[in-house]
């Protein structure tokens, strides 16, 4: 008894799933402001721009300083 195999066939190609802007809106300007606060503790949380007492967040960040050529000595 033979089995039938079934054989591929030309299909149209994939295409991308379109994504309105009104979803990725509020995701994009979430993470912009997440960065622009990650990017304020890197580059100016220390001395006189200090909103935390104490030099906690400068040595929790401070090898990024440097990575990202923020001087802070």
């Amino acid at each position: 008894m033979a089995q039938h195999v079934a054989q591929p066939t030309a299909t149209d190609p994939a295409v991308p799933a379109k994504l309105p802007l009104k979803a990725v809106a509020p995701w994009a300007v979430f993470f912009g402001i997440l960065m622009l606060i990650l990017l304020y503790f890197v580059g100016a949380e220390q001395g006189a721009t200090s909103v935390f007492s104490g030099a906690g967040v400068h040595e929790w960040v401070h090898d990024a300083r440097h990575l990202l050529g923020f001087p802070c000595h």
